[in-house]
């Protein structure tokens, strides 16, 4: 069990794969030894982390800012006090032990023009598709997807492998920069384009009406005109 694996043990780093925070512990009480295991941290769109109650995020636009312990995934308590929790209301995160590190693609924060080239080469998916698959690119989800492809200028329907040399160029710079911009905003939800996600929303280019389809099982938005 992951209470019997954690007892004894100390938090000795925390690491970030795209959108999985990883907790690594080791050794504390004379009875513990070497490494220990990996805590796989996923919030979702409505998962806070709570060090002493004190959250990581103050509100997140699809959650909520009650304190419900109900909603807590995970508790870790520490022996000279104080806690650490992941509270999650609509569980749409998880927590994993030992999660499968290789699984995980390239993280979009630290992608090279190579290797986002590699991640789309010779792939028939849509675009936006392939963008969001984790074991590709790590980190990327529904709403940096619509932003950074509106940004690049690029349909998120087209194969992925069709871009030319100098669009994936323009891909890697925009989604490099849009990562940069939405971390300094404040989240994922503060796009140029996701006020007008919705029907009847107007392209921030153009004005013409945004074109609403589902790609990769999520809702897409996207301008027909400025986005080829």
């Amino acid at each position: 069990m992951l209470t019997d694996a954690l007892v004894g043990r100390r938090l000795t780093a925390a690491r970030r794969i795209g959108k999985l925070l990883l907790l690594d512990t080791g050794p504390s009480a004379p009875r513990r030894s070497g490494a220990g295991p990996v805590i796989g941290l996923r919030f979702g769109m409505t998962g806070r982390l709570l060090v002493d109650d004190v959250p990581g995020v103050e509100e997140l636009r699809y959650s909520s800012v009650r304190d419900v312990p109900a909603w807590d995934r995970i508790t870790l308590r520490f022996a000279e006090g104080g806690d650490l929790r992941v509270r999650d209301p609509r569980r749409l995160g998880g927590v994993f032990f030992d999660p499968d590190e290789g699984r995980l693609g390239v993280d979009a924060v630290a992608i090279t023009p190579a290797a986002l080239r590699a991640a789309l080469a010779g792939s028939a998916a849509p675009l936006k598709a392939r963008l969001m698959d984790q074991a590709r690119i790590a980190g990327v989800g529904n709403l940096i997807a619509d932003e950074v492809l509106f940004r690049a200028g690029l349909d998120p329907g087209r194969p992925a492998g069709s871009l030319t040399a100098a669009e994936a160029r323009r891909l890697h710079r925009h989604l490099r920069s849009t990562l940069d911009d939405l971390l300094e905003r404040g989240g994922s939800h503060l796009g140029d384009l996701i006020a007008e996600r919705a029907p009847g929303g107007r392209c921030p280019k153009d004005g013409t009406e945004l074109v609403r389809r589902t790609i990769g099982g999520r809702t897409t938005w996207s301008c027909p005109r400025p986005q080829r």
